[in-house]
């Protein structure tokens, strides 16, 4: 496992050498982090944590969740404000981050299996159902997944080359997620310190909320727990986790004078996904990041009153237009799972690498959910959160714009399934050979 991390480092580390230098010379240094560098840079020049575009200077947000803009900034105050060090640091980090995933991805994956594991180890592989994996492939899936995390092309890119918080996201929620399928062996104090996790990475994104109840509730339910001490284990973990976001929460009332438990920019990625420019998913007048006239906006309403205006004026073009939103939320889903926006001429002129990114994407949807399938047709616990994962991880995007970089945070869980599902095609392919040879052989004996 060690050597297959190692690899994967290598593979990452070699992405950092190409692209690290193009950072600090992009256009106000936007391709470094864009909201995340520039928030930053602010707590780099001691102005807290503030200023999410440029120029703007001492203007409060909670666009982000804190984790990764401090950690990007501590980067900056040793190694220099968008410095080439910074850039090789920052992504250097990001490359050790996601090699690291390795090591959850193949736990994650041996526990995805441990039923059919088990059933080989004890002999009584013949009894599982018709559409389990051959014992031989069942061994191999954890290795698969391991292997294929450390040459993943979504994950070697966007951690070798995109500054965002996606990659150590992804690796806390691996972590997290993997926790959570053995939660129900857990007693008080790991319940409690599962919270804590879940809470440090929800201070990294809080997308992955979304898919706390259900983790919840899969491990207490079924398993025979007493209530008592479900509830207790859950109040437990719940406590943790809301004491670990509770700073930040009231940092945010005290800064902005508004209840944000965690961030604010639901609205603008709202209306930025669901108005009449449907070219593409999210165009980039829509921002102030991108739009001189929508940073001036921003900046005479601040950050709070902006997204009010937002939400009036997308939920208002929602109201007119319902049979539009139907058709975008839909042209999202597939976007999420596809990378399929439009292959008009116009579009694919800025998209040029969706010519080939769409089938290869997919192909591992396809995976995907064929593993998917696999592992709940064998009725395992772990094949619940796993469908968690799939189906309530997305719907925001579906909702709001989405695109491949906003399934990072889920990226390692994907590879699980499509380990599962190509391990199982892999299976299905010998046992027809198998059976073909059998069929042969017969025949020759026969005649």
């Amino acid at each position: 496992m060690l050597l297959l991390a190692l690899l994967a480092f290598i593979i990452r580390g070699i992405v950092v050498l190409c692209f690290y230098r193009d950072l600090p010379v992009s256009a106000d240094h936007n391709e470094f982090g864009w909201e995340q560098g520039w928030i930053a840079r602010s707590i780099a020049l001691g102005h807290g944590f503030s200023s999410p575009f440029q120029p703007l200077d001492d203007v409060p947000t909670a666009l982000v969740a804190p984790l990764y803009p401090y950690l990007l900034a501590g980067i900056f105050r040793v190694f220099g404000l968008y410095s080439a060090v910074s850039a090789l640091v920052a992504l250097g980090l990001n490359a050790l981050i996601s090699a690291s995933v390795v090591f959850p991805v193949y736990e994650m994956a041996r526990r995805a299996v441990a039923g059919s594991l088990h059933s080989v180890r004890t002999g009584l592989s013949s009894h599982a159902p018709a559409t389990a994996l051959t014992p031989l492939w069942v061994r191999r899936v954890p290795w698969m997944a391991a292997a294929l995390w450390s040459v993943y092309p979504y994950s070697v890119t966007f951690s070798g080359s995109y500054i965002w918080d996606h990659t150590l996201t992804g690796a806390l929620f691996a972590w997290t997620f993997l926790f959570a399928l053995q939660l129900r062996r857990f007693g008080v104090l790991g319940w409690a310190s599962w919270g804590l996790l879940y809470g440090v990475t929800a201070l990294s994104n809080p997308s992955v909320l979304s898919l706390l109840p259900a983790l919840v509730l899969i491990a207490v339910i079924g398993q025979g727990m007493p209530v008592r001490r479900g509830l207790t284990r859950v109040a437990v973990a719940a406590a943790v986790l809301a004491l670990t976001l509770l700073p930040w929460t009231v940092r945010n009332v005290r800064t902005l004078h508004a209840l944000v438990p965690m961030r604010d920019g639901y609205w603008g990625e709202f209306y930025a996904g669901n108005n009449d420019d449907t070219s593409h998913t999210n165009p980039d007048w829509t921002h102030p990041a991108s739009n001189a006239a929508e940073l001036r906006r921003y900046e005479q309403l601040g950050e709070v009153r902006y997204m009010a205006e937002k939400r009036t004026i997308a939920l208002k073009h929602v109201s007119e237009k319902p049979g539009l939103f139907a058709v975008q939320c839909l042209r999202r889903t597939v976007r999420f799972w596809t990378g399929f926006w439009s292959f008009s001429s116009s579009y694919l002129q800025g998209q040029a690498l969706d010519v080939p990114n769409v089938p290869f994407c997919t192909a591992l949807a396809l995976l995907t959910f064929f593993g998917l399938r696999s592992l709940l047709r064998q009725h395992r616990r772990a094949a619940l959160c796993f469908l968690a994962v799939v189906v309530l991880f997305p719907l925001p995007y579906y909702l709001t714009h989405a695109s491949v970089d906003y399934r990072q945070p889920i990226e390692p869980e994907i590879v699980v399934l499509i380990a599962v599902g190509g391990a199982e095609l892999c299976s299905r392919w010998q046992a027809r050979r198998a059976a073909r040879t059998q069929l042969a052989q017969g025949v020759l004996v026969g005649s």
